[in-house]
């Protein structure tokens, strides 16, 4: 498939807004339960503040995906079978849920706890209604899976999460460790959740051949022409253009900057309290997501390939 970079930074803006928010509450309940110290309103204010500006600058992107964003509306309107739909209807109203968290905070109304279970509710089915837009596709074999949903959770959860670690250099100091642990705890499931899946998709046999395609059940096909005189919607959207070479250093790169350079910042800011690491490993996982996110599309193969990515 050929990744849209408007999906792309949707899907990866909008997943560390929610990690966040599921560390601010964390913070509160934690607190609540005396594990960990409490904090001022303006701590859970400001985070309510960033994980809105991520949660709003990601919907924002996804608008550019539309070719007529005046009738974005209208994707809201098949919710009882499309997870798109759904996902339109849920993201919008758990930003509405952070800003009242972040509104009752500042007030001090009470309540919070309740706010932000229900925030987490809607937290986690937004994950499920973004990821299960690809993993209910079954043709797509490498999305097809209940990985899928997995590793959206997981890097949701660790890359909001390592932002919330940076966000307590400012706010939170006490509360810097804590995050990080996690941090690296979400970041090392992310990683054995991501290795299962690209495990799982190398083994996959494709459902369709060259020979079913056409009838044809000769052992060898060779492709003479493509069937156009020029470039069709067909050999722009479902085929990313680039070699076996590139995907295969969008894989290795994604590896190495969304998982292990960021435990090894985060382990070393902690450890030689050198704050400025921490906030570099957000950064560099950040990068890494956006590679993984281009590798997650890229490595769908669809099934009308067959014919045209061969003369693409």
């Amino acid at each position: 498939m050929r990744p849209a970079f408007s999906v792309i930074f949707l899907t990866t803006l909008i997943g560390v807004g929610q990690g966040l928010f599921l560390a601010l509450y964390a913070a509160e309940l934690g607190a609540r339960l005396s594990w960990l110290p409490r904090q001022t309103a303006n701590f859970y204010v400001a985070g309510s503040v960033i994980a809105l500006v991520f949660l709003a600058v990601g919907l924002f992107a996804s608008f550019f995906h539309l070719g007529r964003p005046e009738r974005a509306w209208r994707t809201a309107a098949m919710w009882r079978t499309s997870w798109l739909s759904r996902e339109v209807i849920v993201l919008p109203a758990f930003m509405a849920i952070v800003f009242a968290y972040g509104v009752f905070h500042f007030l001090g109304y009470r309540g919070t706890i309740a706010l932000g279970t229900l925030g987490v509710i809607v937290c986690v089915a937004l994950f499920v209604c973004t990821a299960m837009i690809y993993a209910c596709i079954r043709f797509l074999q490498e999305w097809a899976s209940p990985l899928t949903i997995a590793n959206f959770i997981l890097l949701g959860a660790a890359s909001g999460y390592t932002l919330a670690a940076a966000y307590a250099l400012v706010e939170a100091p006490v509360l810097i460790e804590v995050y990080a642990k996690w941090a690296i705890v979400f970041t090392l499931l992310a990683l054995c959740s991501r290795i299962a899946t690209l495990a799982r998709n190398a083994r996959i046999r494709p459902r369709s051949t060259l020979q079913t395609a056409i009838g044809v059940k000769h052992p060898r096909i060779e492709q003479k022409a493509q069937g156009f005189m020029g470039g069709s919607f067909n050999t722009r959207e479902f085929f990313h253009g680039r070699t076996p070479d590139v995907v295969r250093g969008v894989k290795w790169g994604f590896l190495v900057l969304a998982f292990p350079v960021p435990v090894a910042l985060l382990a070393a800011g902690v450890f030689w309290d050198v704050p400025m690491l921490i906030l570099t490993a957000f950064v560099i996982q950040y990068a890494g997501l956006l590679a993984e996110r281009w590798f997650f599309f890229a490595q769908a193969r669809h099934p009308q390939n067959l014919y045209y990515q061969a003369m693409s």
